[in-house]
């Protein structure tokens, strides 16, 4: 579904972004996953390659756009073109707000938010330049219910939908479609790590009577990238088993 696509993915070392990876490179697109740190990445290469499956990967630090452009510029070198970005990196919160500090809630802020601008800002021209795109990101399901704690989580998540639609409106003109994925729970290392207890009363919330696997969301990020969806644009898809709450 995605022959002879570059795709860019932000996140990609573990859990949903790391699946994405997998996801995109069955279906024929040359990834380039971007990690936190050097170790991570080079892990999940290796990981990937033990899989048979080739992808190169950097760390940029997403919130220095000189660093960001430095990279994106040896990826146009390499492939000629990018088609497809994915700001999956992020973080989540889950502290009372009493207990968060300023510097706390500004981190979520800088990787779920600003991240993306900055990673959207640099990719955009060479968009334009080849005539089309697509970009998708990571939004949530507390993006539109909110949660009892951990404020910036949900704070950041609202600006990432308010982020993919105007700019999915912006880039319309020039045949860049902008989309997000808003993943319930899903079976991450995060979640796999909580105790059985917990997780069992958080399915009974899901009509679907499971979480979601990571499979489940990287398909998501599949078909809004593909040509399937090429008239989707400001969309942000809610893949949660129909978790509304």
């Amino acid at each position: 579904m995605l022959e002879n696509k570059v795709a860019i993915i932000t996140g990609g070392t573990r859990g949903i972004g790391l699946e994405t990876v997998r996801v995109f490179k069955e279906n024929k697109a040359e990834v380039i996953l971007f990690g936190s740190k050097e170790e991570s990445v080079e892990k999940a290469i290796h990981t990937l390659k033990q899989e048979g499956l080739e992808v190169t990967g950097y760390y940029p630090n997403l919130n220095d756009i000189e660093d960001i452009e430095q990279v994106v510029q040896e990826i146009i070198e390499k492939y000629g073109h990018i088609d497809i970005l994915i700001n999956n990196a992020g973080m989540s919160a889950n502290k009372k707000i009493e207990d968060t500090t300023a510097e706390e809630f500004q981190n979520i802020m800088d990787l779920n938010v600003n991240a993306i601008f900055n990673m959207t800002k640099i990719i955009v021209p060479y968009m334009k330049e080849n005539k089309g795109g697509v970009i998708l990101n990571t939004s949530s399901m507390v993006s539109i219910y909110g949660q009892p704690s951990g404020v910036g989580y949900p704070t950041s998540k609202f600006a990432v939908n308010g982020l993919t639609k105007s700019l999915a409106r912006e880039l319309a003109p020039f045949q860049i479609r902008v989309n997000a994925v808003a993943p319930g729970i899903t079976n991450t290392d995060m979640v796999a790590a909580l105790p059985e207890k917990m997780i069992q009363p958080l399915i009974q919330t899901i009509p679907l009577g499971r979480i979601g696997e990571p499979r489940d969301i990287a398909n998501a990020f599949l078909f809004l990238a593909s040509d399937l969806a090429s008239y989707i644009t400001g969309v942000v898809l809610s893949v949660d088993g129909a978790a509304r709450s």
